[in-house]
């Protein structure tokens, strides 16, 4: 089976989450890392079995021994990184939120049809075997029909305007760095977008979201509460409520476990995983597969549904009045 080589753009925590399922991962190589920073480039390089280290992303770009991309910078790097690494023909797994806005989402998408290169969005929670299971479980109308959905994802950070979930000028805020995760889930479990979206937010002087709301109705009448939180523990579990019982999810995000209940709060079922490597690899096995297939999207992750999302969190901000200054026009 052909080994796939891979490049990482960024070095920061949730690229050495990446670095370590690469590393472990069958027919799959990480080649090289960049950072602005060619210290930091080796230093991480020198965690990993010291694959080769740029001091510039150009430079990663453009070596013709890699085969697919992953980018894990800040929100605001998301365009200009896979713009660079798309002009130079390889292959991108672009970290969520997509982009700043659904503009620059379709920039990507058109400029990646327009090379013929591979492109996906690194929503790895679709790619759980959790999720996987939920999804069957629905399909099974395992708790009859859906009639509502509660996911949250929340976190404390202490204030500092100075990172990147606090920062205007870094596209900090709830929304784009957490919410992206419960409102993608709950459009996949439901397979549909919602027809009407509700929100409000707790915001800082200096605009951005430290918290907030948002309600899904579906064209079935299904409802979706979601929050998501940088200031407070809002929780991180997925409960799918049915008819004829309920489905609790746990970290949904990151999630190796879900069970079933009835209307009694009986267990009827309930699936835990085990083997992983730390959950990054299951969408990493994703584009290995696409690449050796030549494929340019992905079905799990189709090029559509990032955009979809992306339109969501737009309609959103755009109730707020948030609008951050690096944005696509």
């Amino acid at each position: 089976m052909r080994t796939i080589k891979w490049g990482i753009i960024g070095t920061g925590s949730i690229s050495t989450s990446f670095a370590k399922a690469l590393t472990q991962m069958e027919y799959t190589e990480l080649t090289a890392v960049a950072s602005r920073d060619l210290t930091k480039a080796k230093e991480f390089a020198g965690k990993f079995g010291n694959p080769k280290a740029y001091g510039s992303y150009e430079e990663l770009a453009q070596d013709t021994e890699i085969d697919v991309i992953y980018i894990g910078t800040p929100h605001t790097e998301h365009k200009p990184n896979a713009e660079l690494c798309i002009k130079n023909k390889k292959a991108v797994l672009c970290e969520k939120p997509f982009t700043l806005n659904g503009k620059e989402a379709k920039y990507l998408i058109d400029l990646a049809k327009e090379h013929k290169v591979f492109l996906m969005e690194a929503m790895w929670t679709k790619f759980l075997p959790v999720t996987k299971k939920v999804k069957e479980w629905l399909a099974m109308e395992m708790i009859g029909k859906v009639k509502k959905l509660q996911v949250g994802f929340g976190f404390t950070v202490p204030y500092d305007e100075s990172s990147r979930l606090y920062n205007y000028d870094l596209a900090g805020g709830a929304l784009l760095d957490a919410g992206v995760y419960p409102i993608t889930y709950a459009v996949h479990l439901m397979e549909k977008l919602p027809v009407q979206v509700f929100s409000t937010g707790v915001f800082l002087k200096n605009g951005v979201d430290e918290q907030n709301c948002v309600l899904f109705k579906f064209d079935n009448d299904v409802l979706a509460t979601i929050s998501s939180a940088i200031n407070a523990e809002v929780g991180q579990e997925a409960i799918i409520i049915g008819e004829k019982g309920r489905i609790i999810i746990k970290n949904f995000w990151n999630a190796d476990k879900a069970s079933v209940y009835d209307k009694d709060g009986k267990e009827i079922e309930t699936f835990v995983e085990s083997g992983r490597i730390n959950g990054y690899e299951f969408e990493a096995y994703e584009v290995n597969e696409c690449i050796r297939n030549s494929k340019l999207e992905s079905d799990m992750i189709p090029l559509q549904d990032t955009l979809d999302i992306m339109k969501i969190m737009d309609g959103i901000r755009a109730d707020w009045g948030l609008k951050y200054r690096q944005e696509m026009e």
